[in-house]
């Protein structure tokens, strides 16, 4: 399959642009959710969005960093999986459903036990022959995790993977550049929203006394994610939850889309070596596509990014 044959249209080549085009202007028609809220085996909550249409198969989609089922790119890929004959189930992280979730504790890049019962909730709610995993960015990550890391659930066929920070360390210097600063503020403002709304849930477990001094993730990241979620510090986080090293024990046909010019991955983010050593990868790196962007415009209202993913499924 050509997965490097996507081709920007006039003016898209930047990755900047690319990006931010589909956040800005995109509009997505047509797509309707029913929400679902499940308990989860530690007494929180997780919101699922489901689009059916009474398909055997099932796709699950996982959003990206401070994202949620109503981002562009998901209801664009939900879209794309229904016209082609497959339920799409769009499920939203700990405290990403709009709601404040019950715990200290939220989400992060290697929250597998979450995905996992997702996953199982769904193979109980509907006799589905086979789910795949679509994943973008954080949530590709996630998915590829979970995969190579954990015991995948056999009804698991195949995953699909775009913009993908499989080292986590070094995107996190990557996106703590100056050329990075409109996304690295924009982030931290959402996740100092988080942080309040936890404040006011449970006062005295968590505060954002000097939030401003942070510049970056792993600043953010040492002072919450680590401590919260039981990691010694950013970068046992980053280590733990990596997904670049487990990509070798992928077993399942697994496409991962990495744009060359995706202002958020640094060269490592590019698992060459790791697909070229199984045989279950296929590893596309166009020149183009921005973060999350691969912008088409005569393609009958779907991204490169979907088609790709509707054909390799």
């Amino acid at each position: 399959m050509p997965e490097n044959s996507y081709a920007p249209p006039f003016l898209f080549g930047n990755g900047h642009i690319q990006t931010l085009f589909p956040v800005l202007f995109r509009k997505i028609n047509s797509v309707y959710f029913k929400r679902e809220r499940i308990e989860t085996f530690d007494n929180d909550f997780l919101d699922l969005d489901w689009s059916t249409n009474n398909s055997s198969r099932l796709a699950i989609i996982s959003h990206g960093l401070e994202g949620n089922s109503h981002r562009i790119y998901v209801k664009g890929m939900v879209k794309a999986i229904n016209n082609n004959g497959w339920d799409a189930l769009a499920w939203n992280y700990r405290s990403c459903s709009g709601e404040p979730n019950r715990l200290l504790k939220s989400y992060h890049n290697g929250i597998t036990d979450d995905l996992s019962w997702v996953i199982n909730h769904a193979k109980q709610k509907h006799p589905y022959k086979e789910i795949a995993l679509i994943g973008f960015s954080l949530g590709g990550n996630l998915s590829l995790l979970y995969l190579g890391r954990e015991k995948p659930d056999p009804i698991i066929s195949k995953a699909v993977v775009f913009s993908v920070p499989c080292d986590l360390k070094a995107s996190a210097k990557i996106l703590a550049k100056p050329s990075n600063k409109i996304y690295m503020k924009r982030f931290l403002v959402m996740l100092h929203q988080k942080i309040k709304a936890k404040m006011n849930t449970m006062p005295g477990l968590i505060d954002d006394k000097g939030y401003e001094k942070i510049k970056d993730f792993k600043a953010f990241d040492d002072r919450y994610t680590a401590p919260i979620h039981g990691f010694k510090n950013a970068y046992d986080y980053y280590e733990k939850c990596s997904s670049k090293p487990f990509i070798p024990d992928i077993r399942i046909p697994t496409l991962i889309i990495n744009a060359m010019n995706d202002p958020f991955l640094a060269q490592t983010c590019y698992p060459v070596k790791e697909a070229k050593a199984n045989k279950f990868i296929t590893l596309g790196m166009p020149k183009s596509g921005g973060h999350v962007g691969f912008v088409s415009f005569n393609n009958h209202d779907l991204y490169w990014s979907e088609k790709k993913a509707v054909n390799f499924l």
